[in-house]
């Protein structure tokens, strides 16, 4: 076993002022006291900052102060010790928010840090291992982080007109230029269950569309109601995968543009979507048997909830904004 590192003393301190007072490097202060030059660097960076009441650098009563404070504090997770603040982060998870977005709009509500994201999921797997399954409140339900496998593979052989998505145009990768569409299929258990998914990626507006099949023109039709009555300037181009659903995409009134294969992730705003809505729709999801209006107050829901992205204001916000700046420009 290795060395148990010991906490530095009032008496170091001091001779840690006067040394570094002298000009004396790291090194020369860490030998003077046998102690590494990183125990020396933290305890002048930790301890010597400015603060609101402070200002005057490294001061040896002060460090020893803080230090003692440091070892007073009570240890364990901050969920656990303020129930209060708890009880808000859980109400905020219960709405579907993850922990970025309750951390976000707590910090912009209050003005001031209440929280960390990383402190929510900490305290979430914590309670995981104590058989609480706080992890089914997340967006995908893990019971520990890690990335999923990836799946893909499409007929894009069959597609005609087909454009791929290195054609499309530079404004619509860094999302500034709004109009710019992603669209996808969302399947459950039962094949007949199937909702169109379209997401405008500057400001994260999604729509949820029911379709009684998965046929291309079914789809073509859906995409075609929704695009027909947005001004040009809203629906510049929309981009797709490769599956069969999409063969009829030129007869769409935009320009339409197709991912590589097996690459779901370059239309990863509809992905992530998606995977947002897995958590008030998951796979085994029956549509027939959700109450009258459940998609259309799952999909307000979403589109009603603060992003990190947009600076914790929410996709109707941003893309109202949208609209009234295209009815200025036309």
């Amino acid at each position: 076993m290795g060395k148990r590192y010991a906490q530095l003393q009032a008496c170091e301190r001091l001779v840690i002022d006067r040394l570094n007072s002298d000009g004396r490097s790291l090194r020369e202060i860490g030998r003077t006291l046998a102690r590494a030059p990183s125990t020396i660097s933290r305890e002048l960076k930790r301890n010597g900052r400015s603060s609101k009441v402070w200002f005057s650098g490294y001061d040896p009563a002060r460090a020893q102060g803080l230090a003692e404070r440091r070892q007073r504090r009570p240890l364990g997770h901050k969920l656990a010790r303020q129930p209060a603040l708890w009880a808000v982060v859980r109400d905020h998870l219960a709405m579907g928010r993850s922990p970025e977005q309750i951390a976000g709009r707590l910090t912009l509500e209050q003005a001031r840090t209440v929280i960390s994201h990383e402190s929510i999921y900490r305290y979430i797997y914590h309670q995981v291992a104590q058989k609480n399954w706080l992890h089914r409140y997340l967006r995908r339900a893990k019971s520990r982080r890690g990335r999923l496998g990836k799946r893909g593979g499409s007929p894009a052989s069959l597609m005609k007109h087909r454009r791929p998505l290195t054609e499309r145009p530079a404004a619509a990768a860094d999302r500034r230029q709004s109009g710019h569409w992603e669209a996808d299929l969302m399947l459950f258990r039962q094949s007949s269950d199937i909702l169109l998914i379209v997401h405008e990626r500057t400001s994260r507006l999604t729509k949820i569309i029911r379709q009684p099949n998965r046929s291309a023109a079914t789809t073509r039709d859906s995409l075609a109601r929704l695009f027909d009555a947005m001004p040009a300037n809203l629906r510049r181009t929309l981009t797709i995968d490769n599956g069969t659903e999409n063969a009829l995409h030129y007869e769409l009134p935009m320009v339409t543009f197709f991912c590589d294969v097996r690459a779901p992730w370059q239309k990863g705003g509809i992905e992530n979507a998606i995977g947002r809505l897995r958590r008030f729709l998951p796979r085994r999801t029956k549509l027939d048997e959700l109450d009258h209006g459940a998609i259309e107050k799952i999909n307000r829901t979403y589109n009603e909830t603060p992003r990190k992205c947009l600076g914790y204001r929410t996709p109707n916000e941003v893309f109202s904004d949208i609209i009234k700046r295209v009815a200025l420009e036309t």
